[in-house]
Order: C-alpha cells, then structure tokens, then sequence
C-alpha cells in the first residue's frame, strides 16, 4: 500500500503545511490584512487607504487624509485589538500611519 492510502488528512491540515514549505505564509498574509482592514475600519475610512501592509510586528497605513489620519492616531491601541481578533491571531503590536 502507499502511504496515500493510509493516511487520510483533511485540506485543512494540509493547507497550512503547504504554505509554510512553499513561503506562501507571509503572501498570504499580506492578502488577508488588507482584507481584515476593509471590513475592520468599514468602507468610510477604507476609500481614503492607498496601502495596508505588515512588516515585523507593524501594521502601516497609507492614507490620503491627513485629517483622518490625525482622527485615527487617537485610536490605535483599539484599531490593534480590533485587527488582531478579526485575524484571530495577535499578530499586529503596532501601527503606523503615514
């Protein structure tokens, strides 16, 4: 017998093993962040975004309002909370709004 037919494994299981051998996480990721922005900061603050993306720990934001940008340096440690639990992971420590 293989060793396809003994095992069975479930997509689930398998999908994370195959992002981390191929170094798709951090792509992934990438995606998934911008995603999570959108529906965590609504569609308001979502159009006035150039850029969302995540490097080491740090959430940076490009928007194209500074007055926003001043409204939202106000609110970071909630915006942090609330990316991490839509995440379902405490990956963000930090955010940058530039």
């Amino acid at each position: 017998m293989s060793k396809r037919d003994k095992e069975s494994n479930q997509i689930k299981d398998l999908i994370p093993q195959m992002l981390k051998e191929n170094k798709l996480k951090k792509g992934m990721d990438q995606i998934q962040v911008k995603e999570v922005w959108q529906e965590v900061m609504g569609m308001g603050v979502a159009n006035y975004t150039e850029s969302v993306s995540l490097k080491n720990g740090v959430l940076l934001v490009r928007l194209k309002s500074s007055a926003l940008r001043e409204e939202l340096n106000y609110g970071k440690s909630k915006i942090v909370s609330m990316m991490n639990k839509a995440l379902n992971q405490v990956e963000i420590k930090e955010v940058k709004l530039i």
